[in-house]
């Protein structure tokens, strides 16, 4: 018996992992709840297409914490004590949630390609690229999801060609469009100090915002590799699309944070893919302010004398 199980999958990196991701992910779907409710608090104006994006985004990581609950129940639950249940093949939904869970991050890739898009002005060269690698990678989750559903746990390694292949794509798309949003960025510098300050906020959040997900996907990407015979990555891939979906979210109601100003009924919350390429002209009582109002208009209103593509996301 000893012989048999040589170099398989133990309850601590089987089980163990299975309570562990699903506990971990389930504080990340409470924090993303959370995260919906602010923003439909925050921003009840906003654009029909942001208000579908946050619904569809937290529909599909409902769907994805109940896939990880159904697998936690079957490993944990009804097949208590039954080790050779990770010879056999795995139950339904360990294949499922990673098509859900690749789904929610193509999503939020092209999202911020999209802001790729208006920040470089109309780049469709770096914009098309961050749209393919997110849909590659997409294409090939759907061909290791398939192949899953007929290998056992411990056969992994199998697949993990292809396997490798999505994930490697995932860290290469995130940490490209970080880098695409600080260069573009940094380009929109203005020499105004609040303007400038304002986009060093926007390039530090964009950055951390790429750096925390590259760093998670490579995590899955290396845990993957070096322990293919247990499910350790898919424990850590588990809070992957989580962590997708609250960065989404989490960068539309940090909007008024990162701008230091706004209301709901500014041009900050007009998808930036919909913003036209015109300025908005001065309110005509403008003219009629005193010289002392003026200048604090001035001194409180310099991010408005950003570009008009640096408004909005």
């Amino acid at each position: 018996m000893v012989q048999v199980f040589s170099g398989a999958p133990t309850i601590s990196n089987t089980i163990g992992a299975v309570v562990i991701g699903w506990g971990i992910s389930s504080l990340f779907f409470g924090m993303l709840c959370i995260q919906v409710w602010t923003y439909y608090q925050r921003y009840p104006n906003d654009n029909y297409s942001y208000k579908v994006l946050v619904f569809a985004l937290w529909a599909l990581e409902a769907l994805h914490q109940a896939f990880i609950g159904h697998i936690a129940w079957f490993y944990v639950v009804q097949n208590f004590g039954n080790f050779l249940v990770f010879l056999e093949p795995p139950v339904w939904t360990l294949s499922a949630q990673t098509l859900v869970s690749s789904l929610v991050g193509t999503i939020v890739k092209i999202c911020f390609g999209m802001r790729v898009w208006k920040f470089s002005r109309g780049n469709y060269l770096v914009t098309g690229l961050i749209i393919s690698m997110a849909l590659a990678q997409f294409a090939t989750a759907i061909v290791y999801t398939h192949k899953a559903f007929h290998l056992h746990v411990d056969q992994a390694d199998q697949i993990k060609t292809i396997g490798s292949a999505a994930l490697s794509l995932g860290v290469v798309t995130d940490v490209f469009t970080a880098a695409s949003l600080s260069y573009f960025l940094h380009q929109m510098r203005t020499g105004l100090k609040r303007s400038d300050t304002l986009i060093n906020r926007l390039i530090i959040y964009s950055v951390n915002t790429g750096a925390l997900t590259s760093v998670f996907s490579a995590a899955v990407l290396v845990s993957y590799n070096l322990m293919p015979s247990n499910i350790i990555y898919i424990a850590l891939y588990f809070i992957l699309s989580k962590l997708f979906a609250n960065s989404c979210v989490g960068t539309l109601n940090t909007r008024r944070f990162v701008r230091g100003r706004g209301t709901d009924h500014e041009e900050a919350t007009i998808p930036t893919f919909l913003m036209v390429a015109s300025t908005i002209p001065a309110p005509p009582e403008r003219a009629k302010r005193s010289p002392r109002q003026q200048r604090a208009s001035i001194t409180t209103s310099n991010s408005d004398k950003l570009p008009h593509y640096a408004r909005g996301w």
